[in-house]
């Protein structure tokens, strides 16, 4: 019997593989000759972060990072290139992490004792890198007692200190004094350490706002995420040219004239000053679009845009078609993306809800359909 065709989601985001792939090779030539490790915590952002670090590593990625030993542990299973846990680990996660190979984050001497304890127990040598807390205030050995701490991290047993990082507080901020005084802070730690004898063959600091903003940063290995995506922070320099890799979509559910005088939506907080055509689209807070955005966002259909009307609601929203007098049921909503001249970006929708744009990307639902395009 012939096999149903697939139900489409009602949103679905487009993910560009062409597109990302392009804007890695951008970066890793604007900072060459320092390694790039791709950062795919969180799911990729909730991209998906398999299928991503599948192209990612077949275009040459040196290193994966992740947040937690869940993610590692996925990536693990099918890519031969190092893995790394980015934040504090937990006790509980340290044995699958020396099982596993897992290159481990120290942020602290007493992780650093059970990682050693735990590495001559299973007769393997852990790969650690040690963090130094310059001025972000959430994790790492501070600065001022770093270097007494890594001589002593030297002498355990069981590790290999294969990197030392850092990681900044105000990077998106190009002109911020407070990250040029982390560098500082950094690079005076790794000096003092090199004269004490200990050369730590990784030293990296630079995130995405750190490769755009500070390329004295860079050192011989960068951290990107969201750069990846062709998405920059609000605030920051464009330092390179990258290409927009997410288009997120739905469909005109419903089209109707309403009269004037008409209120839309949850507490009526749009009227109609005249009869309108009033177009509703299944997508909502659930599915990532901002609640601000409310009586404020556009869509796109058939390349003209539309305005939200009313609040947007857990399920749907409501658009003015005004603008659009052939739109039909049926027809295609860009949300996020281009169509025809008219483009909205993940950036826009960050203004619109004075946020970033990682938390509108990691806002993205799980019913959102995630397509990827070759």
């Amino acid at each position: 019997m012939p096999q149903p065709a697939p139900v489409r989601a009602r949103v679905w985001l487009e993910i560009r593989l062409d597109a990302i792939r392009k804007n890695f090779l951008r970066i890793r030539r604007t900072v060459r000759p320092a390694a790039v490790m791709a950062v795919l915590k969180a799911d990729a952002y909730g991209l998906g972060a398999l299928p991503l670090a599948e192209m990612l590593v077949a275009a040459g990625a040196d290193r994966l990072g992740v947040a937690e030993l869940k993610e590692a542990v996925a990536l693990k299973k099918r890519f031969k290139i190092p893995v790394h846990i980015l934040s504090g680990l937990l006790e509980r996660e340290i044995p699958e992490c020396v099982r596993l190979g897992v290159v481990c984050p120290v942020s602290d001497e007493r992780i650093a004792l059970l990682l050693s304890k735990e590495a001559v127990k299973q007769r393997k040598t852990a790969a650690i890198h040690v963090k130094i807390d310059t001025g972000m205030g959430r994790l790492g050995i501070p600065h001022g007692e770093a270097v007494a701490a890594v001589l002593r991290l030297a002498k355990l047993p069981g590790l290999r200190l294969e990197g030392i990082c850092s990681h900044f507080a105000n990077a998106n901020l190009p002109k911020h004094g407070k990250s040029r005084e982390q560098i500082a802070l950094f690079r005076a730690v790794v000096a003092e350490l090199e004269k004490r004898g200990i050369r730590f063959p990784l030293v990296h600091m630079a995130n995405s706002d750190g490769i755009n903003n500070f390329p004295e940063a860079w050192f011989n290995m960068v951290r990107t995420g969201i750069n990846l995506y062709g998405v920059f922070d609000l605030q920051g320099i464009r330092a390179y040219n990258l290409v927009p890799s997410l288009t997120l979509k739905s469909t005109l559910l419903q089209r109707r004239l309403l009269p004037a005088g008409s209120t839309i939506g949850y507490g009526g907080t749009h009227t109609l000053f005249r009869d309108t055509w009033v177009g509703t689209i299944p997508a909502g807070y659930a599915d990532g679009v901002p609640l601000a955005a409310s009586n404020s966002g556009r869509v796109l259909i058939r390349g003209k845009e539309c305005p939200l009307i009313g609040r947007v609601s857990m399920d749907y929203i409501t658009v003015d078609l005004s603008a659009c007098p052939a739109a039909r049921v049926g027809d295609e909503v860009v949300l996020v993306g281009k169509s025809g001249t008219k483009q909205f970006t993940i950036e826009d929708w960050a203004r619109i809800k004075q946020t970033h744009p990682y938390d509108i990307i990691c806002s993205l639902g799980p019913r959102v359909e995630r397509v990827y395009i070759p």
